[in-house]
């Protein structure tokens, strides 16, 4: 994954539903991300300039415990610490991988190629 991805806090339209909104790469790409009962925290969906919108469905692997957290703290912050926002998403990305168009995620630097 590249390293500078500028992420930022957006909002949504009340058509598309998530906790929290992130876009990067200059409003390239934006990630929503939902919270569990639990706390825990997924991605729901991507979506992509030149792709559209990948749905993540409802079977997404979460962040554990401790880097659920994390991310809550990180995403509240009004500097976000862009190195470790780039860690958790990478992480979620990494764990779903099956579930998103691999050919957007090598095209704008969001996956390391092997």
């Amino acid at each position: 994954m590249q390293g500078d991805l500028n992420f930022f806090v957006t909002s949504m339209p009340e058509s598309r539903k998530a906790d929290y909104y992130l876009g990067c790469l200059d409003g390239s790409v934006f990630f929503d991300f939902n919270q569990s009962n639990e706390n825990l925290i997924s991605l729901s969906r991507i979506s992509f300039d030149g792709y559209g919108c990948c749905d993540l469905g409802q079977n997404t692997n979460q962040l554990n415990y401790e880097s659920s957290n994390k991310f809550l703290q990180v995403i509240k912050e009004e500097k976000l610490n862009q190195k470790d926002l780039t860690k958790l998403v990478k992480e979620l990305i990494d764990s779903n991988v099956e579930y998103i168009w691999l050919d957007a995620l090598e095209e704008y630097g969001l996956i390391d190629k092997p």
